[in-house]
């Protein structure tokens, strides 16, 4: 049976038995990122004969002028339904419709296994954005064999520096953060400057799990930071979630030093996939190609209500 539970009412415990439960449960839908990034969510949840929870739809929720919509949060590329074997209701068209008479708005990414998408319910529509996953089972011989010869050349360049720059630990989110602010700016992100908070919370998170994986490179002369990047670790693979260069970093191909970095270390482990959360823009897609990933597509689905003085008026 489908029911539409307010945050009050889940079981977190439950919630992170029936994630655990799901082989293709995105990350995002743990309750502990949800948590950080959302911290209240309602859900369309599928209540087994025990209680247990066989399936669930999460869905994030905040207030605007028309009502209760719910939105995808910052910091979470993906969302969706999570099924379970026990699963009865297998079909995401019957909790998109249960989500649809109690919301005045829907925009949810959901995970690449959910394209392509089968019928919606009305008023319901479906555009396609793009993100890059690259294998990681593979030694990293056979990886690094498959970057684009540029992306070859300038790992080799750095090599042959006389202070080649060095891929090193970090736990400062706050100057990386600092970082893209400097040389992007707030406007240039979409983002406010409190909606980075999320982005703390969900690094405190992450890390006090043991999840977290923040790396800099910085300048062997004057020990500037040039680029840092947050990844975040999960059962399927690793999320390369947050990251920022100077210009001068850029030039210098540490986002490059980075990304290679972060394959070297976990290169080899079956099943172990690396989503570059991104790609939809052609440049940056590119750029994740010529480390021999693939690009994967997903859904974003959203919904608005016909106003009800529409649904009043004669035809």
């Amino acid at each position: 049976m489908l029911q539409l539970l307010p945050f009050s009412a889940l079981d977190l415990a439950r919630w992170d038995a029936c994630v655990a439960a799901s082989p293709g449960a995105p990350p995002g839908s743990q309750a502990w990122w949800l948590q950080a990034t959302a911290s209240r969510w309602n859900a369309v949840v599928e209540v087994g004969p025990a209680g247990e929870y066989c399936s669930l739809l999460p869905l994030p929720t905040r207030w605007r002028p028309a009502g209760r919509v719910v939105y995808q949060p910052h910091f979470t590329q993906q969302l969706g339904l999570v099924l379970t074997a026990a699963s009865q209701h297998r079909e995401l068209a019957p909790y998109l419709a249960l989500a649809a008479r109690h919301c005045a708005g829907f925009y949810q990414q959901l995970a690449p296994e959910a394209s392509p998408l089968p019928a919606l319910p009305p008023g319901f529509m479906a555009t396609e954005r793009r993100t890059y996953h690259l294998d990681l089972s593979p030694p990293v011989e056979v990886l690094r064999r498959a970057y684009a010869a540029d992306h070859r050349r300038r790992l080799r360049r750095n090599d042959e520096l006389p202070a080649p720059l060095v891929v090193a630990e970090s736990e400062d989110l706050e100057e990386l953060i600092q970082l893209l602010l400097t040389y992007r700016g707030a406007a240039h992100t979409g983002l406010r400057l409190r909606h980075y908070d999320a982005l703390r919370r969900l690094y405190a998170a992450a890390q006090a799990r043991g999840l977290a994986e923040l790396r800099q490179v910085r300048c062997p002369a004057t020990g500037a930071l040039l680029a840092g990047a947050l990844f975040v670790r999960h059962r399927g693979g690793l999320v390369y979630l947050f990251a920022a260069a100077s210009p001068e970093g850029r030039t210098a191909s540490a986002p490059l030093l980075m990304l290679d970095e972060a394959i070297g270390r976990h290169a080899g482990q079956p099943g172990l996939v690396l989503d570059f959360e991104g790609g939809s823009q052609p440049v940056i897609g590119r750029f994740f190609a010529n480390f021999g990933a693939r690009p994967v597509a997903y859904p974003a689905l959203s919904f608005t209500p016909t106003p009800w003085f529409l649904r009043w008026m004669r035809p």
